[in-house]
């Protein structure tokens, strides 16, 4: 979601090579596509609603009713719906710790899965508990149910790895504190996107009035660095590692 949609587009289009295609949902929503896949959604803030630009996983679900029954019974907050939208049902909540994120009835677009192409390459999300968070999500969302394509959750090391067949969809990582005065250690939700080259998405992000919000991390396969677009949405781009 963010303040200015069209200034949204020619920022990611530029930093991430994204195009974007109408949709449903009217004049204020776009699907952002990189070759030819969907890889995220765009929303302009209404004035109406006072919300900081940001980007936020939405969750598809069966029934929103349920699902919001489900976060108020386990102490967390409804913040918006569920209400009528488009093809479907969305509703924003947050997590006991205070995580933001959403979550969808409808109509999905197909082949639109995290962990797969050119689709955000995982979400992640820092917390103070990865156990509880995890507990949480997996009685509020159904992960790990015995339903027919449920993803499975496993705990490695002193994480929790969320996967929807062999592909990670999202990481829950616990020790961030509640009220850090730095905003990438307090709980949220994390999404990273992949680009084929870090520096020119750096270079070019900042050159847009983008920023630079933490060091490049090295890992065996991968650099990444976090980033703010100019409306102040944070997000992660993550490269190969150079041969």
């Amino acid at each position: 979601m963010t303040g200015d949609l069209p200034s949204a587009q020619r920022f990611y289009g530029a930093v991430m090579g994204w195009r974007f295609r109408a949709t449903r949902l009217g004049e204020g929503f776009s699907v952002a596509f990189r070759d030819g896949a969907p890889v995220a959604g765009l929303g302009a803030l209404a004035n109406r609603l006072v919300l900081p630009a940001a980007w936020t996983p939405y969750f598809a679900v069966d029934d929103a009713d349920v699902t919001a029954a489900r976060i108020v019974e386990r102490g967390a907050t409804m913040a918006v719906g569920p209400l009528a939208f488009g093809t479907g049902r969305a509703a924003l909540a947050s997590d006991p710790d205070g995580a933001v994120f959403g979550f969808w009835q409808g109509e999905v677009i197909p082949d639109w899965t995290v962990g797969q192409g050119s689709a955000p390459a995982w979400l992640e999300l820092r917390t103070r508990d990865a156990f509880a968070a995890a507990v949480f999500y997996g009685e509020v969302l159904d992960w790990a149910g015995e339903r027919a394509g449920c993803c499975t959750v496993s705990y490695e090391h002193d994480h929790v790895v969320l996967r929807h067949g062999n592909d990670t969809t999202a990481r829950i990582v616990g020790g961030a504190l509640e009220e850090a005065p730095d905003p990438q250690i307090r709980p949220r939700w994390h999404v990273h996107f992949r680009v084929p080259d870090l520096e020119a998405a750096l270079e070019t992000a900042t050159g847009l009035g983008g920023r630079v919000l933490s060091p490049v991390e090295n890992t065996s396969t991968s650099r990444s660095v976090v980033l703010a677009d100019p409306d102040g949405a944070s997000f992660t781009v993550v490269a190969p590692q150079d041969s």
